[in-house]
């Protein structure tokens, strides 16, 4: 049976997660648009460079532009917040998070060596006139300052504003479960970029055909829990959001950079330990709780990608282009 949403039935639901979002949208003139922006995901409330936390990703199809992500799957550990925008943004999004960074932690560079941060994009220029590059360092920034534990914006804000799903107005959706062991209870949230997919492929909804082209377009898939698990089984939860994302139609196609980030929020790595050693506590890999927290990625996943669709409205985008929202009204 389906598990209990959270609260929120959003990522925030994760004690001390975050998310903020700067939105760009303006048009230049008949043919030009901005209509573009940046997410930013903060896992806790610290100080994210000293207070590591577990996380690794997985790349379902590798048509995509990403940083950082050799560096957390060899450590296991996550030191930056998570920034999604578009495919031409990811260079000014990486300098405006570093320059954060930088400013909260004088030592970075100097006596703490570097830092890895990471950064997601799916290719927003169906709407947005990608080629002027609007986005600048100072947006990721302020879309890190934005970041709220409240119940997140969804649709067609933020890194969302000009992505295309299932060929309807798509972008940022978020979703949650609650998972039960014994006496102890876990959540685990989903915020996805939605940016990929045919009217005909959705499983969800009878959407009518159309005979415009699009390509095959892309999703980041950013799963939180404060279950407390290491990297190598974050990657399992990472994996398990191939299930949720065909279960909503996907195909994965050739063009697609479909790839998932998971991180736990329950054992942090202190930067500074001085210790050769250190020590933790886990789920048992055989636990049936493995299987609850599968089956809400899985879930939350799902959810979240038909959320994307069911909160955005419709954009008009470069060129006059127009996307139009999903008739919820078709939704099964």
């Amino acid at each position: 049976m389906p598990l209990q949403q959270g609260n929120k039935n959003c990522i925030t639901d994760v004690s001390g997660v975050k998310v903020g979002h700067v939105t760009l949208y303006e048009k230049i003139n008949e043919e030009d648009t901005i209509c573009t922006g940046v997410t930013a995901i903060l896992p806790h409330e610290g100080n994210l460079f000293y207070e590591k936390i577990h996380a690794a990703s997985y790349v379902i199809n590798g048509y995509g532009k990403s940083t950082g992500l050799i560096q957390l799957d060899e450590l296991g550990l996550l030191e930056s917040p998570i920034m999604l925008s578009n495919t031409f943004s990811v260079g000014p999004v990486l300098e405006g998070t570093l320059r954060y960074m930088l400013d909260q932690n004088k030592e970075i560079g100097n006596s703490a060596g570097t830092i890895n941060i990471v950064v997601g994009e799916c290719n927003d220029s169906m709407l947005n006139s990608i080629r002027i590059q609007a986005i600048k360092p100072e947006h990721a920034k302020m879309a890190i300052e934005n970041a709220s534990s409240g119940a997140c914006e969804q649709g067609a804000v933020g890194a969302g504003k000009g992505m295309v799903c299932f060929q309807y107005k798509g972008g940022i959706g978020t979703a949650s479960r609650i998972v039960t062991a014994a006496d102890k209870k876990y959540t685990v949230g989903c915020l996805v970029l939605s940016n990929f997919g045919k009217r005909e492929q959705a499983l969800f909804a009878k959407f009518p055909t159309i005979e415009a082209k699009s390509p095959d377009g892309s999703i980041m898939m950013v799963i939180a829990t404060d279950a407390p698990l290491y990297d190598r089984q974050l990657k399992r939860l990472a994996k398990h959001t191939t299930a949720g994302l065909a279960r909503t139609g996907s195909h994965i196609a050739h063009g697609s950079g479909d790839i998932a980030i998971a991180f736990s929020t329950a054992n942090k790595h202190n930067h500074n330990a001085n210790s050769h050693t250190e020590s933790m506590e886990y789920i048992r890999d055989h636990h049936q709780v493995m299987n609850q927290l599968f089956q809400a990625v899985i879930e939350s996943t799902e959810e979240a990608i038909i959320n994307s669709l069911k909160y955005a409205e419709t954009t008009e985008g470069k060129g006059g282009k127009v996307i139009d929202k999903a008739p919820i009204n078709l939704f099964h």
